[in-house]
């Protein structure tokens, strides 16, 4: 559940991270003065509402972005720690039957895309084959 990951701010928490290092929430610019984008140039659009509109999902989009990132790492480091415990006791690098699963759940979830999104987290954790 994301609410397990995000602080009351909505900035996501790293596992051991001081509170003084964490991002907080992407703002949106303010721009003023000669040197300002047009808002058509930011947003794609000259309509004023769906401009603002535009910069407010963008900074959720931005959120997301670093929650992803952020437990993007932390899993990766999480499946090192495995294949690094396995190996210490004598075990195989892969589990490959553990890697067919995480294979099919992304697939199902999100089709062919995601089925090459596993490949990337799993390259990420145990390096490459």
């Amino acid at each position: 559940m994301m609410a397990d990951v995000m602080e009351q701010s909505g900035s996501p928490i790293r596992p051991g991270q001081p509170a003084a290092q964490r991002a907080e929430p992407a703002v949106a610019a303010q721009t003023t003065g000669a040197d300002a984008e047009p808002a058509e140039q930011q947003t794609g659009t000259q309509e004023p509402s769906a401009s603002a509109r535009i910069v407010q999902i963008r900074e959720r989009i931005d959120e997301i972005d670093h929650a992803l990132i952020t437990l993007w790492q932390e899993r990766a480091a999480l499946s090192q720690e495995v294949g690094a415990t396995r190996m210490a006791s004598g075990g195989t690098r892969l589990v490959l039957s553990r890697e067919r699963e995480i294979l099919e759940r992304f697939r199902v979830a999100l089709g062919a895309d995601g089925t090459q999104l596993a490949l990337l987290l799993l390259r990420a954790g145990r390096g490459p084959l």
